[in-house]
């Protein structure tokens, strides 16, 4: 079965023909630009509620593409209304198109048809991306709101150490006045950035550029960084919390379609965005293989506590894994609107407290040199 799913999602374009001798000579699929996640979403709800309303597939894709604009999302709708209209299974086509539809996606969506209850599944499909969105935005926003208050700081201390404190220097060497260590150090580094500008900007732009392109390709590095994220005081209990729900939440619905746990954990694996997750899930993967349940495995990995290992021992003693997935899922994701509120309320002072000692900085080393030109004049 296992064989059979990567086979029908990662060679969408293959010419070979379709399971059952279906959809043979559909065409390969257009390529279009960029689809919106929020357009599958909007498109995953529609199709549930026509098809709930019992609208046939076909039909119900026909309405679906007319009533979309123009664009990316409106290709993909015409290759599949032609795809299904010859004969083509919904999930095999979608699956031809895998910027739109994951293999999560026509995982469950492959599973809706065996079992007859593709409106049920596109159901629970359209909840699980909507509660996937909300989780993912909530924590990006945690993440830009720091950065962003930390860049416009250093924009600003930037400024002041390029056109302010040059024009103190002039003052200072005009009064001849002995400079305090902390006032020297602060010059140096005004005529660090004045002289080696280039490295100051463009040596962070490298550094950036460098971490993207080495996050884009799995790697060891890419691994170091998954893991560190789950490490850091602050962050790490919302990425960690997060990753649980996603992981809940994902598992626990293919079950739900009747996905066989083997295949549920390959898919998993492959739709999760950290490594470190992807490989306890490979891991505990390669037990339940060997005959072994998911409760030790996962305890093992270090990643799930003690709250979701029992959960899910629960869940396979009476034969409701599924269920109790989901409720893992539900009180995960709540948990993460409560962390990502706390961290807040634990960044916003520590950026404070940051901009401040900058500040501060700043004005202890420009003012005691001004206090002693003071003095001078006071004497005259």
């Amino acid at each position: 079965m296992a064989k059979r799913i990567r086979r029908s999602t990662t060679s969408p374009a293959s010419p070979a023909p379709a399971a059952g001798g279906k959809g043979g000579g559909a065409k390969p699929p257009r390529r279009g630009g960029r689809v919106a996640a929020q357009q599958v979403t909007d498109f995953t709800i529609q199709l549930s509620t026509l098809s709930e309303a019992g609208i046939p597939v076909v039909k119900a894709l026909v309405i679906l593409e007319g009533q979309t604009k123009a664009g990316p999302f409106k290709t993909v709708l015409q290759d599949l209304v032609e795809d299904v209209s010859a004969g083509t299974p919904l999930s095999e086509a979608m699956s031809k198109h895998e910027r739109c539809f994951d293999e999560l996606y026509t995982a469950m969506v492959r599973a809706g048809e065996v079992g007859g209850v593709l409106d049920a599944i596109l159901n629970r499909l359209a909840s699980f991306r909507e509660k996937a969105s909300e989780i993912r935005a909530q924590v990006r926003g945690a993440m830009i709101y720091p950065s962003v208050i930390f860049v416009v700081a250093m924009g600003v201390m930037s400024a002041v150490i390029v056109f302010v404190i040059p024009s103190f220097k002039e003052i200072f060497k005009s009064f001849r006045v002995d400079l305090p260590r902390v006032t020297q150090v602060l010059l140096d580094i005004s005529d660090f950035v004045m002289g080696y500008w280039y490295l100051c900007f463009g040596l962070p732009l490298l550094l950036f550029v460098g971490h993207t392109v080495l996050m884009s390709r799995p790697g060891a590095y890419r691994f170091r960084v998954h893991g560190l994220y789950l490490k850091l005081p602050i962050i790490a209990p919302v990425v960690r919390t997060s990753l649980v729900a996603g992981f809940t939440r994902t598992f626990g619905t293919l079950i739900q379609a009747g996905v066989p746990h083997i295949d549920a954990l390959e898919i998993v694996r492959d739709s999760t965005g950290n490594d470190c997750l992807r490989a306890a899930v490979e891991e505990v993967r390669r037990t339940v293989r060997e005959g072994e349940g998911l409760a030790r495995p996962m305890g093992e990995t270090g990643l799930f506590d003690d709250l979701v290992v029992n959960m899910v021992d629960v869940g396979e003693e009476t034969g409701e894994l599924d269920a109790m997935l989901v409720k893992v899922a539900d009180a995960y994701e709540k948990q993460v609107d409560r962390r990502i509120d706390a961290m807040f309320k634990l960044l916003e002072p520590l950026m404070l407290v940051l901009i401040a000692a900058m500040v501060g900085f700043i004005v202890i080393a420009l003012f005691m040199p001004l206090l002693e030109i003071m003095t001078q004049l006071g004497q005259m």
